[in-house]
């Protein structure tokens, strides 16, 4: 009953954090995954000694187990399969070199470093060569990031889990001990695996999407319960999946990728609220190894794993930079892509699989896979932290340059209020007409980012404010608080 308290508590303390510090950290580029490990820092052993996770404890495998879910399955919702087929080269050669060649070279590096057996260095190799999608996704929100690079960066962080899962999982079979052949065992449950969860996973989301817009199309859904409705299906593919002898995660990222395919008109909630959920049990999955777990990564600090650590985090970058001009991209959006590569929480997520399995030698892959992962927090949160304030003071110098050059003389804001200051709809004729008498009207695109992302066209000389960050956005634009604003969304 304590650990069941401690980890509602747990729960509970990172929604209210998360929540309040979601703008200020978005503003500030501080990494947010620091933010959370100090946090488990502190509530852990060393700290208040309100939590103590390790690697047997039944509460971690429980979060593990629904974060990997939710982060494959909401990777494969989210993906752009307009951008997909028109990338096509793109996606794969991040997905097919960019990502197996890595696996490879880091399993290499491990086997020969670390001495580990093949079946484990693939494992590790696997592990590390997954990008983090939390790390990133601050970065893949900013609306200056060049649209190649947010294509390139979202599809990698998106689908390259499902490229290296199965390699996790076949490294394990290899590597488990067990009775009879091992062609036959291996070939059992690789069709299990590999063939019936995915099978499973795409049925429930057929089904389930079919069955979602016909009822809301006939009697209506409610948009809370259609949010809800994502986790629903994730669940529902896990479930299923395993308990027919399949792959549970791979079926969520089936699931997930049917409904993307199906391109039908869904509610932003549908997917935002899945979005949102993944995030926050990614967090918390966080703070879970914040508090004594991830910092076991220095107990195996040595020379050998040092040289190991570098060369795992700087293999990414020396492969794909030369793999991304065949794609004939220009130097700054391959520097952006090959640089953008941080390992977070898909590393210790895919590495656990083996520790909850009770595969021999599996704790010390994952103690090696905690100091890349702490490493990497640094460097590459940094590194974006810097990417972002630079951008910034960037984007307010532009901003500042537009509003002198279009009103040198005057300001907007000695300009008289609109004596129309009301919020009543208004037609694309009724707007020109109002151009025509020379009435300033600012057209302002809030759009959701996702529909934004998938069609960036806008009306002419209109300016873009994103809903969820408008009131910042029209500061650094300064736009006149008493003008007339003229809103689309769709």
């Amino acid at each position: 009953m304590h650990e069941f308290a401690s980890l509602l508590a747990l729960i509970g303390i990172v929604i209210v954090v998360s929540s309040l510090l979601s703008g200020a950290v978005e503003r500030s580029g501080i990494p947010q995954v620091a933010i959370f490990l100090a946090l488990g820092a502190a509530l852990g052993p060393w700290g208040l000694g309100l939590v103590d996770v390790g690697l047997d404890s039944p509460a971690l495998r429980v979060i593990a187990t629904l974060a990997l879910v939710l982060v494959l399955f909401s990777d494969a919702i989210s993906v752009d399969t307009r951008a997909l087929r028109e990338q096509r080269r793109l996606a794969l050669l991040i997905l097919g070199p960019g990502t197996v060649i890595v696996a490879a070279l880091i399993a290499g590096a491990a086997h020969l470093l670390l001495s580990v057996s093949l079946p484990h260095a693939a494992i590790l190799g696997a592990a590390l060569a997954s990008t983090d999608p939390v790390l990133l996704r601050t970065v893949l929100r900013h609306r200056r990031l060049p649209a190649t690079t947010r294509v390139a960066l979202r599809m990698e962080s998106g689908m390259n889990d499902a490229v290296l899962l199965p390699i996790v999982i076949v490294a394990m079979l290899l590597a488990m001990p067990g009775e009879g052949d091992i062609a036959l065992r291996l070939s059992r449950s690789i069709v299990g695996m590999f063939l019936l969860g995915p099978l499973i996973g795409a049925l429930v989301g057929w089904i389930g999407i079919i069955a979602l817009v016909r009822v809301r199309d006939r009697v209506g859904v409610r948009r809370d319960y259609e949010s809800l409705y994502a986790l629903g299906i994730a669940f529902t593919a896990f479930a299923l999946a395993e308990s027919v002898g399949g792959s549970g995660f791979l079926a969520a990222f089936a699931a997930g990728l049917v409904i993307a395919v199906q391109d039908l008109e869904l509610c932003d909630c549908f997917l935002e609220f899945g979005e949102a959920t993944a995030e926050m049990f990614l967090l918390l999955t966080f703070v879970a190894f914040g508090a004594a777990l991830l910092w076991t990564g220095f107990d195996v600090a040595d020379g050998r794993t040092l040289i190991f650590t570098a060369f795992a985090l700087i293999v990414r970058t020396a492969t794909l930079y030369p793999v991304l001009a065949r794609a004939g991209l220009d130097q700054r959006d391959r520097r952006l892509i090959a640089w953008l590569g941080p390992r977070g929480l898909s590393s210790l997520l895919l590495v656990l699989l083996p520790v909850f399995a009770g595969m021999p030698g599996a704790a010390p892959l994952f103690a090696i896979t905690c100091l890349v992962v702490l490493l990497s927090v640094v460097l590459h949160g940094s590194g974006i932290a810097i990417w972002l304030r630079r951008d910034a003071r960037a984007s307010n110098e532009e901003g500042r340059a537009r509003r002198e050059h279009a009103h040198p003389k005057e300001s907007l804001a000695a300009q008289p209020p609109s004596p129309e200051a009301d919020a009543t709809p208004i037609t694309i004729d009724e707007m020109r007409a109002r151009l025509d008498r020379g009435e300033r009207l600012t057209i302002v695109d809030a759009r959701s980012e996702r529909t934004w992302e998938q069609d960036d066209r806008m009306a002419r000389d209109a300016i873009r404010l994103p809903p969820n960050d408008a009131v910042r956005a029209a500061k650094e634009l300064g736009l006149d608080q008493h003008g007339s604003l003229v809103v689309y969304c769709a």
